[in-house]
C-alpha cells in the first residue's frame, strides 16, 4: 500500500485515485497545445500529483513505458521549463520535479515560442520590405505606375503584419516580466 493512502479508510483511495486519473488524462490530451504528445503529457500529469520528486524508473514503472520513453519526455519538459531537475541528498539518479506555478509555465512556454516567430517573421516581412521599395526605386517610368499598385498594395499588408508583430512583441514583454497580471490578474486558488 502506498504510504500517501496509509491512514485512509476503504475506498477513498480510490475515489483519490479516480479524480486524479481524470485530470491526468485532461492534461495529457491537452498538450498538443504545447506541442507535446498525449504520452509525455500524461508523464506530466503524473508528475503534477507527486509530492517528492521522481527519478525516470520510478515514472516508468508508473506510466508502464520504458526508461527511454521516460527520458525523451522528461528532457521535453525541462527543455520547456515545466520540470525542473533536482537534487536530493543521497539519491545519485536525477530527479524531477514539476513546475508548480502554471502561469509561469504559460509564460515560460509562450515567451520562448513567440518570440522565435516574431523575430522570424518581423526578418522576412523586413527584408521583403526593404526589396519592394528598392524595386519601386529602380522602376523605369514605363512600369512605375502598374508597379507601384502592386507593390503599394503588398507595402501596406507587409506593414499591417509588421504592426502586429511589434503588438505581439509588446504582449511578450508582458509575460516575460510578469506585466501581464497588472492587466489579468491572476485567480485566487479556490476553496
Amino acid at each position: 500500500m502506498n504510504d500517501e493512502f496509509a491512514r485512509l479508510e476503504p475506498g477513498q483511495e480510490q475515489a483519490i485515485q479516480k479524480a486524479r486519473k481524470r485530470v491526468i488524462e485532461s492534461i495529457g490530451k491537452n498538450m498538443d497545445l504545447y506541442g507535446i504528445t498525449q504520452s509525455t503529457g500524461l508523464l506530466y500529469g503524473l508528475m503534477f500529483f507527486q509530492d517528492k520528486p521522481m527519478n525516470l524508473d520510478e515514472m516508468g514503472q508508473a506510466m508502464e513505458m520504458s526508461k527511454t520513453s521516460m527520458s525523451t519526455g522528461i528532457r521535453t519538459l525541462v527543455d520547456l521549463n515545466m520540470v525542473n531537475k533536482v537534487w536530493e541528498k543521497g539519491s545519485r539518479k536525477d530527479l524531477y520535479e514539476v513546475e508548480r506555478d502554471w502561469h509561469q509555465t504559460f509564460a515560460d512556454f509562450f515567451v520562448l515560442k513567440w518570440r522565435k516567430a516574431v523575430e522570424m517573421n518581423l526578418t522576412a516581412l523586413r527584408r521583403s520590405r526593404s526589396e519592394l521599395v528598392k524595386l519601386l526605386d529602380e522602376a523605369s517610368e514605363d512600369t512605375s505606375e502598374p508597379l507601384r499598385t502592386a507593390v503599394d498594395g503588398d507595402l501596406d499588408k507587409i506593414g499591417q503584419a509588421i504592426a502586429y508583430y511589434l503588438w505581439l512583441d509588446r504582449v511578450i514583454d508582458l509575460l516575460e516580466s510578469g506585466g501581464i497580471y497588472e492587466h489579468v490578474p491572476k485567480e485566487p486558488r479556490p476553496d
